[in-house]
């Protein structure tokens, strides 16, 4: 069974400080790691407006992308959780929208995951069962709690599918109403696939399914630009 107790260590980057675990191979599935600086000898000019950079144009470094730039197109200091940073960090325009629009998730979905929802699940050919899903606190973990335990590691699903209804052709509100979720088992690489279905209990039981369907979609997408970096 997994563990949530993961260590931490505050760490000082050229870019700023950042809380990482003691054990890299218990980061967050979510996480970005930080990338590697345009040398200074390689950038005479900002990589944006092309201002050529002197004793009065200084050269900064967009600490997600790692590009040189001047204070003018690289001045916003943005919150980057998703290289663990403690403090905002400076952050190119472009960078910096990207980072803003991610804060939704950090800020609301994260905790719309690890509140949990409650579902309908089956596996295969199994009988389905009724649990409460959640993501556990260090973000590497589902947890699905029913008749028995199951745990999903975040880093082995491999595809997220999320099931609405109400769409029509022509346009027209849709909701969430489950999902299918491929991933590869613990003991081997062989694909599994789960289906969650939302649970017919009652109006507000729905609604957070569905929000957490919402969640669970939008945290499937940074999972797969982590995994591209």
């Amino acid at each position: 069974m997994s563990t949530e107790l993961d260590g931490k260590k505050l760490v000082r980057s050229p870019s700023g400080l950042r809380m990482l675990p003691e054990n890299r191979a218990f980061s967050s599935p979510f996480c970005l790691e930080e990338p590697h600086w345009v040398p200074d000898k390689e950038c005479p000019r900002c990589m944006n407006c092309d201002a050529k950079f002197d004793f009065i144009t200084r050269k900064h470094h967009c600490r997600r992308c790692g590009k040189c730039f001047c204070d003018k197109c690289c001045s916003k200091k943005v919150p980057l959780p998703r290289m663990c940073f403690v403090d905002p960090v400076r952050q190119c325009g472009e960078c910096s929208l990207v980072s803003q629009k991610e804060m939704e998730f950090y800020d609301r979905q994260l905790k719309v995951l690890m509140n949990g929802a409650a579902f309908s699940i089956t596996r295969g050919s199994a009988k389905s069962e009724a649990v409460v899903c959640r993501l556990s606190n260090n973000h590497r973990y589902l947890f699905l709690d029913g008749e028995s335990h199951y745990e999903i590691e975040v880093a082995r699903i491999s595809a997220v599918q999320i099931l609405t209804e109400g769409f029509t052709p022509g346009g027209g509100n849709s909701r969430a109403v489950g999902m299918l979720l491929q991933y590869k088992s613990p003991a081997s690489d062989d694909l599994t696939q789960m289906k969650f279905t939302t649970s017919d209990d009652s109006n507000s039981n729905k609604k957070m399914a569905a929000a957490w369907l919402a969640a669970m979609h939008k945290a499937a997408k940074l999972l797969y630009e982590s995994r591209d970096q």
